[in-house]
């Protein structure tokens, strides 16, 4: 993109959005070709992830003036991006923000259209108190709209949560994540990685949960781009929310144990079980392809980490290993980590649910007759839905009477103000 000005940018992006086309892929595809300043850069990104997240209520905001169910797309996606920064960005002074919008839309081809674009995001600059109310009241009225979620989803953790309880976890999921670092102790130990944050201009914060070891993850409030850090590319730190490493600590690898982590990409979790036990157990890492291994690969390289054995999913499949502790993070709706996925509220369906359980059964299958007898099995999602956690491993019980659950935990972001996470540790 050799247009440089964020707006255009970001309009642009939302205009190559489609079923096969992530917003996280493409926004940076755009940066690779732009030449942004590190403001410009983190203003796109806000625009483009606010409007995807916020894009059922800027259209009800647009279908209100206009009378018609949507726009021509890129002018309806100039409109969400101008309503967007009156209503949502508050950093930006709403006179400012319409003017640079109807630029952009004159920049784009628009020009015939940029007096009604103006109309109608002036149109709101003026009504701005009053439209406020009415988006607050919205909450309560219609929270699909309100809360620019699916319906059917809202219904269902209505049901699922209460009415309350529902209501914040809408309001989470509309609001950024916040960056966690794990501190790697095959490298440094949290004295040493701090005392060179504070260096490399890192701030940060403590975090402490009940399963974490103290100074084991920390908030990073604000930082430069991490891939410039030196502490990141020797390896002193692994980008992990904190709720990510329940699953690992509940399955509790020792020194010497042969650990089978059966969804291991992108690593995460097979880093920190090399960790918990200083590389000294063999751990095998498998995923279904190549690519996705490489990623656990580099990951290990960066970490330190020298006790992992790489494994594509058809190949094992054909082995005969046995293991005396196996981790099944599933792969899943990913409804417990929405806030990351600025995307998946609109692409999630009640029958993709339905198709993941049969998945993740048939994953507990394969696994299951892996397992040592005596040995420890966890399963693990980032799904808020029991049909994908507790459902799951109930009707795997029923029907493998020689497996026991010792326990089961549920991580909820409105209660633990994390990513959403289902922990099950099963005997065998």
């Amino acid at each position: 993109m050799n247009d440089q000005n964020p707006r255009q940018i970001a309009a642009q992006i939302l205009g190559r959005r489609a079923p096969d086309k992530f917003t996280e892929a493409l926004l940076e595809g755009a940066f690779a070709g732009a030449r942004l300043s590190p403001a410009d850069r983190g203003l796109c990104h806000e625009i483009v992830y606010g409007v995807v997240r916020r894009q059922d209520t800027l259209d009800w905001l647009i279908q209100r003036k206009t009378q018609r169910p949507e726009q021509k797309p890129a002018l309806q996606n100039l409109l969400r991006l101008g309503l967007y920064q009156i209503f949502w960005l508050d950093k930006i002074p709403a006179h400012a923000a319409v003017h640079e919008t109807v630029e952009a839309a004159k920049r784009l081809g628009f020009g015939p259209q940029a007096g009604f674009v103006n109309a109608i995001l002036r149109g709101y600059l003026r009504e701005s108190d009053e439209t406020r109310k009415l988006l607050e009241k919205l909450k309560t009225t219609d929270p699909a709209i309100g809360f620019s979620h699916p319906k059917w989803l809202v219904e269902k953790w209505q049901k699922q949560f209460g009415a309350e309880k529902a209501r914040q976890l809408l309001e989470w999921n509309n609001h950024p994540p916040k960056t966690y670092a794990r501190v790697n102790t095959l490298k440094a130990d949290a004295g040493k990685l701090l005392e060179t944050w504070r260096a490399e201009g890192v701030d940060y914060d403590f975090v402490r949960r009940d399963w974490l070891a103290e100074n084991l993850v920390f908030e990073l409030k604000s930082h430069p781009p991490l891939t410039t850090l030196k502490s990141f590319g020797d390896g002193w730190f692994y980008i992990q929310d904190p709720s990510t490493l329940l699953a690992p600590l509940a399955l509790d690898p020792k020194p010497g144990d042969a650990v089978l982590d059966f969804c291991a990409a992108p690593g995460g979790k097979t880093t920190f079980m090399a960790q918990l036990v200083q590389n000294e157990c063999r751990i095998t890492a498998c995923d279904v392809s190549g690519e996705r291994l490489k990623l656990i690969e580099d990951n290990c390289a960066r970490l330190g980490v020298s006790c992992v054995e790489l494994i594509e999913r058809s190949i094992f499949d054909t082995q005969h290993s046995t293991f005396n502790k196996i981790l099944i993070d599933a792969p899943c709706s990913n409804t417990g980590v929405m806030r990351r996925r600025v995307d998946l509220r609109w692409r999630i369906s009640p029958e993709e649910i339905t198709r993941l359980r049969q998945m993740q059964l048939k994953l507990l299958e394969t696994a299951a007759a892996k397992l040592k007898p005596g040995g420890v099995l966890v399963y693990s999602t980032c799904s808020l839905e029991p049909e994908e956690n507790t459902e799951v491993v109930k009707e795997f019980l029923s029907t493998h009477k020689n497996f026991k659950l010792e326990s089961e935990r549920e991580l909820l972001p409105f209660a633990e103000g994390m990513d959403g996470a289902f922990v099950a540790r099963l005997i065998r």
